[in-house]
């Protein structure tokens, strides 16, 4: 099995930049923050480490683009991180719907129930190589990466195989079962908790790049429209999918945006806007 390190992404890309320089990010880092009403650290966010601030937003003061155009060397670390030097993400797999329904399940029943143990919340997040939990506790993430399961306690990591829910149960320290107190509108079928996962690990690099892209351009749509009632950017477990909302609700402008993987009504990846308003004309083609 690969060693997994522990990862701190804002200081991993941080230490990148050299001195008097910050990094912003897209995926979560320590320390975790226990207070509401997020219970997580904002990535895009300017961090409690003075320095000039380098983000993954284009237009703003400092961002990535201008880093990879100064120091090309950094350009391979940006792209892997979705930070800068942007790759096209290839043709999905066909692997791909059964790896993103099994991987739907372990979101649904393992990681966001332990998240929710710790603090109420449940949304989850693009990390690299796959997604998993904000920081939580005493520095608790839960993730996905590649076709492993990871349970980081600060410097300390433990991983196995993604295999079935009751052993991700197991090394997670939770018993597999739908967040408690929500009324879902459309959560996953519940899988026999000893029954296999079918995780490829093609259809996971591809889930990966999905992802990570999403939350690119969802921090963008975030940053571009900045208004304090905006969601963050997260991945929400019963869907499966990477969202924000934004917009006034009291003006009708109120909506979900996101990028979904694929669903049973879709079955390849794609893009949509969800208004919280009725809407008229051809182009808003789904229910």
């Amino acid at each position: 099995m690969p060693h997994v390190r522990a990862r701190n992404p804002r200081a991993e890309a941080t230490a990148r930049l050299g001195e008097g320089r910050v990094s912003a990010v897209l995926e979560p880092s320590r320390p975790a923050v226990n207070t509401g009403p997020w219970f997580a650290d904002d990535p895009v966010a300017a961090g409690a480490t003075a320095g000039d601030l380098v983000t993954p937003i284009k237009g703003s003061s400092r961002s990535w683009d201008s880093v990879v155009d100064a120091q090309p060397e950094l350009a391979g670390f940006a792209r892997d991180h979705w930070l800068a030097n942007l790759k096209r993400i290839g043709a999905p797999p066909g692997s791909l719907a059964p790896t993103r329904e099994a991987l739907r399940s372990l979101a649904f029943y393992v990681l966001s129930p332990a998240r929710q143990t710790a603090n109420g919340k449940i949304g989850l997040r693009w990390t690299k190589g796959g997604f998993g939990t904000p920081f939580f506790g005493d520095d608790r993430q839960i993730r996905v990466q590649g076709d492993l399961l990871v349970v980081q306690d600060g410097e300390d990591v433990v991983s196995e195989p993604i295999t079935t829910l009751r052993a991700a149960g197991k090394l997670v320290g939770v018993e597999p079962g739908a967040p408690s107190g929500i009324d879902f509108h459309d959560p996953p079928p519940e899988p026999d908790h000893n029954a296999a996962l079918p995780v490829d690990p093609a259809a996971v690099a591809f889930l990966d790049d999905w992802f990570g892209f999403a939350t690119l351009v969802l921090e963008r749509l975030r940053a571009a429209a900045g208004r304090p009632e905006d969601t963050r950017v997260q991945l929400w477990p019963e869907h499966f999918d990477a969202a924000i909302e934004i917009g006034n609700a009291d003006r009708g402008t109120r909506a979900g945006y996101g990028a979904s993987p694929g669903d049973d009504a879709i079955d390849q990846p794609y893009l949509y806007v969800s208004p919280w308003t009725a809407q008229h004309g051809d182009h808003w083609n789904a229910p």
